[in-house]
C-alpha cells in the first residue's frame, strides 16, 4: 500500500483535507490541490505538497498534473473532491451560477481524469475516486443544479469505469451523507437571496429555516475522517466496489429514495412541517 503518489483536490478544508492527511498517514506521497494554498499549511507540515490551483482553470490543472509527473513519473491515485453548490429555485438561479457548479463538480474532475489517464493506462494501474454525495442519487427542492451536477458526475463515473476497467484503472464513486464541514454554511442566506422574494419565497424560507436547524445540529453529523478512512481503504484495495455510501444517514436516505415511489418521495421531502 505504501508509496503511492496521490493528488487530492479541494484539500484546503473539510473532507479533502481529511483525505490528504489520512493518505499521508498511510505512507503515501500526497499532493493537495486548492485555490486557498495558505489553508493547506497543515498538509505541508504533515509532509504533503500543496499546489495552489483552481479546478476550473485548464492552465492550473495542466500545471498541477505536470508538477506531479515531473517529480515522480506517475500518478497512482486521483481523488476528485473539490465541490461547489448553489441554492435556489431552478427558475431563479442565474444560468452562469449553474454553469459554475458544473465546472467545479463535473468538468474539473473530468479534465483531471483526461490528464492522468494516459499514464495510468500505460502502467495498467491507477485509481480515480470521485467524491459525489447522496445527492448523486437523491434530490431535494431548491438544489436542482447541485443535484444535477452530482447525478452527472455519477453517470460520467459509471461510463469511465466501463471504459477504463480493461486497462487496469479503477473508478470509484463515494457518496457521503451528513458530514461535519462548512460546505453548507451559506445555504440559508443564499436561499433567501436568490429565491426569497418571488414565487418560491415560501419554500425558500422553509428550506432556509430547515438549513439553519441542520447547521445548529451539525455536530451530530459524521466526522470527515470517516470519508478519509474509506478513501484510504479504496486506495489500498486491488478491486474496490464501484460505489460506497458513507456517513450519517447515507445508506438510510439512499434506501428510502430507491424504495419509495416518486410521488410519495416528493411528498415526503416537500412536506412543510
Amino acid at each position: 500500500m505504501a508509496g503511492k503518489v496521490c493528488l487530492v483536490t479541494g484539500a484546503s478544508a473539510g473532507i479533502g483535507q481529511a483525505i490528504a492527511l489520512e493518505l499521508l498517514r498511510a505512507g503515501h506521497t500526497v499532493y493537495g490541490l486548492a485555490r486557498r494554498v495558505e489553508r493547506m499549511d497543515v498538509i505541508a507540515r504533515a509532509g504533503g505538497h500543496p499546489i495552489g490551483a483552481d479546478v476550473t482553470s485548464e492552465a492550473d490543472l495542466v500545471r498541477a498534473v505536470t508538477t506531479v509527473l515531473d517529480a515522480h513519473g506517475r500518478l497512482d491515485v486521483l481523488v476528485n473532491n473539490a465541490g461547489g453548490v448553489v441554492h435556489g429555485a431552478a427558475e431563479d438561479v442565474p444560468v452562469e451560477l449553474a454553469r459554475q457548479v458544473f465546472e467545479v463538480n463535473l468538468f474539473g474532475p473530468a479534465r483531471l481524469a483526461q490528464l492522468v489517464l494516459p499514464g495510468m493506462r500505460e502502467r495498467r494501474s491507477g485509481t480515480i475516486v470521485n467524491i459525489s454525495s447522496i445527492g448523486g442519487e437523491i434530490a431535494l427542492p431548491l438544489g436542482s443544479w447541485y443535484y444535477a451536477s452530482k447525478h452527472a458526475l455519477e453517470a460520467y463515473s459509471d461510463s469511465l469505469r466501463q471504459e477504463t476497467g480493461p486497462f487496469g484503472v479503477r473508478v470509484v464513486v463515494v457518496q457521503p451523507g451528513i458530514i461535519r464541514t462548512g460546505f453548507e454554511d451559506g445555504t440559508p442566506g443564499e436561499l433567501r437571496e436568490i429565491s426569497g422574494h418571488g414565487a418560491y419565497a415560501g419554500t425558500a424560507e422553509w428550506m432556509a429555516r430547515r438549513a439553519e436547524r441542520s447547521l445548529g445540529e451539525r455536530a451530530t453529523g459524521s466526522d470527515p475522517l470517516v470519508v478519509a478512512r474509506l478513501v484510504r481503504r479504496i486506495a489500498a484495495t486491488p478491486a474496490p466496489r464501484p460505489r460506497y455510501a458513507v456517513g450519517k444517514y447515507a445508506r438510510l436516505l439512499l434506501w428510502l429514495n430507491r424504495l419509495l415511489p416518486d410521488r410519495l418521495y416528493d411528498k415526503m421531502v416537500t412536506r412543510q412541517a
